[in-house]
């Protein structure tokens, strides 16, 4: 896929989500969960709710998980400052570097943007809450999934033997599909808020890949 049109997919995916709050906000709203608060697709998510209640253990395993996808970034923006003492050039730290930056600045713009600007709250209000949370979209899902769906990317850049390459790039995957399948049951989160951290990470991964064959077609 080329580079244009990985950008394209990417804004069609963060067109889309933009859409999705929309009909999040107008569709069927109503109070729902532990909580009582109004969710959109308020029938669906009470449904999906009721089906699976809350798991607190699966809860704290992908919290685990979101610390181990911190730590994957920090050791990106080591190597970085590493590069950048060694070479003594901002030009001359790798492209990747740059490109990873960018995304995990982005993340984190998005993570306090929609603490600010309340979509959907938790079903539950937490053991450690007094209310319940902002919960859309979920950003452990969005989190790991930009996080460790990037790393998968960027491996053969860092890691050249191939057999640790693989076995990084499968547990980063692991990591991803546990996150995702552990907040859809663990019942801290509704159905529509998973949908919609699964729907703005793939955005950013599209628009990430296609930021990142451009900058190496430059560096040829």
């Amino acid at each position: 896929m080329k580079s244009k049109t990985k950008l394209m997919t990417g804004g069609i995916l963060g067109g889309l989500f933009v859409l999705y709050i929309i009909l999040l906000k107008t569709v069927d709203v109503a109070p729902a969960g532990s909580s009582q608060t109004e969710v959109g697709f308020s029938h669906l998510n009470q449904a999906f709710f009721d089906a699976f209640h809350d798991h607190l253990a699966l809860y704290s395993l992908t919290e685990a998980l979101g610390i181990a996808a911190i730590l994957v970034a920090l050791v990106f923006a080591a190597i970085g400052g590493i590069q950048l003492i060694r070479r003594r050039s901002l030009l001359k730290v790798d492209r990747d570097i740059y490109a990873l930056g960018g995304l995990y600045v982005v993340l984190g713009a998005l993570y306090v943007l929609f603490e600010v600007i309340v979509v959907n709250c938790r079903p539950i209000i937490m053991p450690d809450a007094t209310e319940a949370e902002a919960s859309f979209p979920s950003s452990h899902t969005m989190l790991i999934c930009v996080i460790m769906g990037s790393t998968i990317m960027v491996l053969k850049q860092y890691v050249k033997n191939d057999g640790i390459r693989k076995l990084l790039q499968v547990l980063c995957a692991a990591a991803l599909a546990v996150t995702v399948l552990g907040r859809l049951f663990c019942g801290v989160h509704w159905l529509t808020d998973i949908i919609g951290g699964v729907l703005i990470s793939a955005a950013l991964l599209f628009l990430f890949a296609g930021v990142r064959d451009m900058l190496q077609e430059k560096a040829k």
